[in-house]
């Protein structure tokens, strides 16, 4: 665990990213579990890779990190735990191109968010690569939005928001670990999921995608963008973020031929050049402190 602590905060945050990206292909993979199922399975596995990654971490001190992490964790993982639920309520109650759009506007409420509670100045660089992913990736999606019902598009904002304030707190306390408050989080959604499904046995080969999808893809993850957004402003973690929307229709059409529409390409390369811009402006910005020192 100090290997990746000790890896550039950007990186971590751009590896997360990778990882969350095959959320879709994975659920697309699902023979016949509902999305209440889905939630719990895949809760239960994020749980277990959260727990070993403490009592690795922490050792005996597992019960402590939690006392460590106080209110900010509570808070933080309460609210998170909003945006697992509402991922799947909004999977359910809205198109999926209308939820994949409004999840991306977590870059909007990062910068936002950064610039009122955190005082981070947004650069001139970060403000056009924002305009530019943004712009990307409304030509991604923009061409099959359609209205949708309106509690599945309202609950679909809560995963920027809570994205967002999560971010916001790791920045706010950030010798804090936030990795307890996901634990917390993970034990909301269980419940909710629980509470939901009519009944919680699925099939093995659900039960296999349930633990790909909470432990790698969703723990791991997690995990990496909660170490990493320690040292990566809040507008950065947001651009770096939109590459989950990138890779997701790729690995789709690599895995189960679902082929991207010519305008998703175009806009997918706007969407990765500005992650490579943001870069670019936290390479100039080291050198620079580097010349200075």
């Amino acid at each position: 665990m100090n290997i990746i602590r000790k890896l550039p905060g950007p990186l971590l945050v751009f590896l997360g990213a990778c990882s969350l990206s095959f959320g879709g292909l994975i659920v697309k993979s699902f023979e016949g579990a509902t999305l209440w199922q889905i939630l719990f399975w895949r809760t239960v596995f994020f749980l277990v890779v959260i727990s070993l990654y403490l009592i690795i971490t922490y050792k005996k001190k597992v019960f402590k990190s939690f006392y460590d992490s106080g209110i900010p964790g509570f808070l933080g993982g309460f609210v998170l735990s909003f945006g697992f639920c509402g991922y799947v309520f909004a999977m359910y109650n809205t198109t999926v191109a209308n939820a994949n759009f409004i999840i991306q506007t977590q870059t909007i409420f990062l910068a936002i968010f950064g610039y009122f509670f955190l005082k981070e100045k947004i650069s001139s660089i970060t403000l056009a690569s924002i305009i530019l992913a943004i712009s990307g990736i409304l030509l991604m999606v923009g061409s099959s939005l359609s209205p949708g019902q309106m509690t599945g598009n309202v609950a679909a904002f809560l995963m920027p928001i809570s994205f967002a304030v999560l971010i916001l707190v790791v920045r706010k306390y950030p010798n804090v670990d936030m990795v307890p408050s996901q634990f917390i989080a993970g034990i909301f959604a269980l419940l909710i999921g629980f509470l939901m499904s009519d009944k919680i046995l699925i099939s093995g080969h659900d039960i296999f995608l349930g633990f790909l999808a909470g432990f790698i893809q969703l723990g791991f993850g997690f995990i990496l963008i909660t170490i990493g957004a320690q040292r990566t402003p809040s507008a950065m973690v947001g651009i770096i973020m939109l590459t989950e929307a990138v890779l997701g229709p790729i690995w789709a059409w690599l895995f189960v031929n679902e082929q991207p529409p010519f305008i998703v390409l175009i806009g997918g390369s706007i969407v990765i050049f500005a992650v490579l811009l943001q870069f670019y402006n936290l390479y100039t910005a080291d050198k620079k402190q580097i010349n200075t020192n």
